[in-house]
């Protein structure tokens, strides 16, 4: 066979393996993939840290000098930029336990799990939108939740521990058998 028969032969399995696939059926995107709420923790602790940040920044004067309103606006814009960033990667973790990892098995051993990643999504909204730092640690709290029920499912303990980071606050963590 020739080298362009052969190539031909080639692109037409490969036509052939792609026109028809057969269906796959999986509990999750990828099977058996990994779950873990602690990045979305991280990422409350992060919106909290930065509404601290914020409160703490000097605000600019009439008599400040346009040097010190350009830092001031700098830094503003740094800090809430990493809100926003860390909102949205809380809001995606969540999503995604909430739509690939729990079953709807889970969802009757925890009845309030749809309504509590709701609440999430919009409590993670409302902290970034703000500087209140009193959503911030609402969400963490949701979140904590969240961790807590996600933790359950994999039959496992858990327990909330200082979370070490300048914003305080804890981390739920799985207990090791």
């Amino acid at each position: 066979m020739s080298a362009p028969s052969r190539i031909h032969a080639w692109i037409d399995a490969i036509r052939d393996a792609v026109r028809d696939p057969a269906p796959v059926y999986a509990h999750c995107d990828i099977p058996c993939g990994i779950y873990d709420p602690h990045e979305a923790q991280i990422a409350a602790l992060t919106i909290i840290r930065m509404d601290q940040l914020i409160a703490e920044l000097p605000r600019p004067t009439p008599t400040s000098k346009p040097e010190e309103v350009d830092a001031y606006v700098a830094k503003l814009a740094r800090y809430q930029l990493v809100k926003e960033q860390h909102a949205e990667r809380l809001k995606q973790e969540i999503r995604v336990i909430w739509g690939d990892y729990f079953t709807a098995d889970h969802a009757k051993q925890h009845p309030g799990i749809h309504d509590l990643t709701w609440k999430i999504l919009k409590q993670a909204s409302k902290a970034r939108q703000g500087t209140n730092i009193a959503d911030a640690q609402e969400l963490l709290g949701q979140v904590q939740e969240f961790a807590e029920i996600f933790w359950k499912t994999k039959g496992a303990t858990s327990k909330r521990q200082p979370s070490l980071q300048k914003p305080g606050g804890e981390l739920v963590v799985p207990v090791p058998p």
